[in-house]
Formats: C-alpha cells, structure tokens, sequence
C-alpha cells in the first residue's frame, strides 16, 4: 500500500511536469539559449518552494514516510565536488534537454529514444560508485 503512494506521486510529477511543458525540449532549449522566462520561472518556484518545505520541516520536526524526525547534516567545507558535479549535470541536461526527474516522464509519454539517456545515466551513477573513492566530497 506505502508503494502505491509513490506511484500515484509519481504520475501526479509526470502530469505537473507535462502541463507546464517542463519536459519540453524546445522550452529546455529556450532557457539555456536565454530566449524565455517559462523555465526559469519553473525552477524559481521550484526553488522557492525548496526553501520554504526546509524552513517548515526545520521549525515543524515534520518526519519522513518511516516515521523519523527529518535531520539536515552541515555543509561540506569546500564546494569542489558541487562545482564540478554541476557543471557535469548542466552538461547532461543541455546536451539531452532533459534533466533526471522528467526522463521518466518522457518514457511515460512513449518517448522511447529517452532510454538511451536512462541507461546513460544509471552508467554515470555506476561510474560514479566506482570512482567514489578517488572523487572530492
């Protein structure tokens, strides 16, 4: 029952993600090429949100689907791996037009070129497991 939740989030994500033409490659290519608002407007609320779902949890001790009180670990000193982890996923995204959350709402929509970029991605994540070790954190 706790997976059908997951399920119907999941298709709620997808028909947000379609409505707003978020999963639309022109918009994508749009935003990154600096003709339009419409993504940027996206992500600030987005964003927005973000903050104000952190302020509450934070304030509320809201807790996960588990039961457990949601805690936030402190920021890592330096933000070599977050530059270079950006830059990576910026990259990824403006080559494909698609960043991680929409490709399964592609696929959902019978895009089925999408699962090339899915099975790179699980090879990126892969490849990171690998080199974990090695990489700044």
């Amino acid at each position: 029952m706790k997976l059908l939740r997951f399920l119907l989030v999941g298709i709620l994500f997808g028909i947000v993600m379609t409505k707003s033409e978020a999963v639309s490659w022109f918009r994508i290519q749009e935003m990154f090429r600096f003709q339009s608002f419409h993504m940027y407007g996206i992500i600030g609320v987005a964003v927005g949100t973000g903050v104000l779902m952190h302020f509450l949890i934070k304030k509320g001790q809201f807790k996960n689907i588990a039961g457990d009180t949601i805690a936030f670990a402190d920021k890592p000193k330096t933000y070599t791996a977050s530059i270079l982890g950006g830059t990576l996923f910026g990259l990824g995204w403006a080559m494909t037009g698609a960043c991680p959350g929409p490709l399964y709402t592609l696929l959902g929509q019978g895009n089925w070129i999408i699962l090339v970029i899915i099975m790179s991605a699980l090879l990126g994540a892969l490849a990171y497991g690998a080199l974990r070790r090695s990489l700044p954190h």
